[in-house]
């Protein structure tokens, strides 16, 4: 089912919020993260969309989130399942697999989006905006963000010709002009149309 406003029972709920970073990016893993806080006041301050926070904010919200939820998961969808599944079925796999590692421990999950994975372990809500309008979405889009903004930091370290701790993967106009000179690495997305591309100019079989 599908909901556009939090109610008082809200404050009697154990929620798991459910959000991914890494959609859009032609190169690195897909993350995924829930979070469930307590029932009632919410233990950390400040929290908002990812996309509204600072990196040094967001850095200094994830371990608060980690010490106070009552319980989390990071989930890393990989370039190979990205691939070979499509993005949509592999967003939704990560978000199934996040909640699952956190569903013994809520009542009910709110997931970022209109949509609804299949067989979820528990009831849950496609809250559209709801990285703006529930704070254990926003605690979990944090969470994403952070991990995935660490994880193309490492990438970074190994393949620098592509400028990843920059455009975090991307479709940056730098990003698609090393993509253009370098070819792409292994963890460039290969179903994504710029990589597929820049695949067929050089002969090289998908």
């Amino acid at each position: 089912m599908s909901a556009q406003s939090s109610s008082e029972s809200d404050s009697m709920l154990r929620i798991a919020g459910v959000d991914e970073a890494g959609r859009g990016p032609l190169a690195g893993p897909l993350v995924v993260a829930a979070v469930v806080f307590p029932p009632g006041r919410t233990p950390v301050n400040g929290l908002d969309d990812s996309k509204q926070l600072s990196a040094n904010r967001r850095e200094a919200l994830y371990p608060r989130i980690i010490e106070r939820a009552l319980a989390w998961s990071v989930i890393e969808v990989e370039v190979e399942e990205i691939d070979r599944i499509n993005i949509y079925q592999a967003t939704m796999a990560g978000m199934r697999r996040a909640l699952e590692a956190v569903a013994a421990h809520c009542d009910i999950a709110r997931i970022d989006g209109n949509a609804l994975p299949k067989g979820l372990p528990c009831p849950a809500e496609a809250w559209i905006g709801g990285d703006a309008r529930c704070r254990s979405i926003m605690a979990a889009s944090i969470l994403a963000k952070v991990t995935r903004d660490r994880l193309m930091a490492d990438l970074h370290r190994q393949y620098p010709e592509y400028g990843f701790d920059g455009h975090k993967g991307y479709g940056s106009p730098q990003h698609l002009a090393a993509l253009r000179q370098h070819g792409p690495c292994p963890q460039h997305r290969r179903s994504f149309a710029p990589v597929r591309e820049t695949l067929i100019v050089q002969g090289q079989l998908l």
